[in-house]
């Protein structure tokens, strides 16, 4: 069987409720066979048994029941299914994607190698989830640019930029590039933005965002029906925007509570976005036109614990329904949410005593 499906074992070990003699134990697991390995339909093992398919209903039942066939769920060694659920669970995600955090070469996980780990697991995502002639939304991050390197497969869709680029990326190809490879595989049209991300004031923000070729990306994103976006925090390790400010900048913003970025839109620790002159000077997609699109996919992780807790302050925003992050990420964020849990538990109990 395949390794993403269930795989069924048959044989004679496993709790009885009363002892079988070996010719029943004998038909049931080749009941058992028929259905669960060779795809038949009860109707059509009932026929060959001679029985009614009620019958072969309880006969697996019965097989489960004692041990006969045992139904084995497997992932690929990559993805954790039980962070995934708990994690989609705590902060009522349509999707989590945990993946594992893999391990270097001293045995402890490196940023390279979990960024290649996401942006391969997203790239499949999208493959999974995106329609055909839908409007997809990219942001750039290290991790999506793994993503539009992985991509193999796409729908026909409309692609366009959701922000501008940080000029310390833009060699590499930054959004630009992830945006025309990915709609050069699904076959239909681009609108890359060939534009800073910050601008050193509102005019100049706003003189680019009436350049045609900007202009015409700014007009899809009330049409995007999925978005990937990038969650950073709000330091110098874990935040691209962060490092582009000036020192002045950095500090007026963190005094206004800024604790994580998504494409330059600012949030505190609880998820309320914070506005500011920064969304005067940037070239992207608003939080407001985020929270309008019905599929928004955040890829983070390969950070610290500050950053896994910026992720956790974004997740509360609302705007993001699938998450795809690492293990670690993950644990850290599941441990805010039973923490949180806790103190909404006290603050409904009130004072000891009381």
């Amino acid at each position: 069987m395949s390794k993403w499906g269930n795989e069924v074992q048959t044989g004679s070990r496993g709790p009885e409720t009363a002892p079988l003699g070996p010719a029943e134990m004998l038909r049931l697991a080749a009941v058992a066979r028929r259905f669960y390995l060779d795809g038949r339909s009860k109707v059509e093992i009932a026929e060959e048994f001679g029985i009614s398919r009620f019958k072969i209903a309880r006969d697996l039942d019965s097989a489960r029941e004692r041990g006969i066939v045992h139904i084995d769920i497997r992932l690929p060694a990559s993805l954790d299914g039980e962070l995934s659920e708990e994690l989609r669970s705590a902060y009522g995600l349509r999707r989590a994607i945990v993946v594992d955090t893999p391990a270097g070469t001293d045995g402890a996980s490196g940023p390279d190698e979990t960024r290649r780990a996401l942006g391969s697991a997203a790239a499949r995502l999208l493959a999974e989830i995106v329609r055909p002639g839908e409007v997809l939304g990219l942001a750039w991050s290290r991790a999506l640019q793994v993503m539009g390197s992985a991509l193999v497969d796409l729908p026909e869709c409309t692609v366009v930029q959701l922000n501008g680029v940080l000029s310390e990326h833009a060699g590499s190809g930054g959004s630009v590039e992830t945006v025309r490879r990915a709609a050069a595989l699904s076959g239909g049209p681009a609108y890359p933005i060939y534009a800073p991300l910050i601008l050193p004031d509102a005019a100049t923000a706003a003189t680019l965002r009436s350049d045609p070729g900007i202009a015409s990306a700014f007009a899809h994103y009330d049409r995007i029906t999925t978005a990937v976006v990038a969650i950073g925090g709000w330091d110098e390790q874990n935040s691209t925007v962060f490092q582009a400010l000036d020192p002045e900048a950095r500090e007026r913003y963190t005094e206004l509570g800024v604790r994580a970025e998504m494409s330059a839109q600012l949030f505190d620790g609880d998820g309320n976005q914070i506005h500011s002159d920064l969304a005067e000077r940037i070239i992207s997609v608003s939080a407001e036109q985020l929270r309008r699109v019905p599929e928004v996919v955040a890829v983070a992780g390969a950070g610290d614990r500050a950053k896994a807790r910026a992720v956790g302050a974004a997740l509360r925003s609302g705007l993001v329904s699938t998450l795809v992050t690492d293990s670690e990420v993950a644990r850290v964020l599941l441990a805010e949410a039973d923490a949180e849990e806790v103190h909404a538990d006290r603050a409904v109990a009130g004072p000891e005593g009381t």
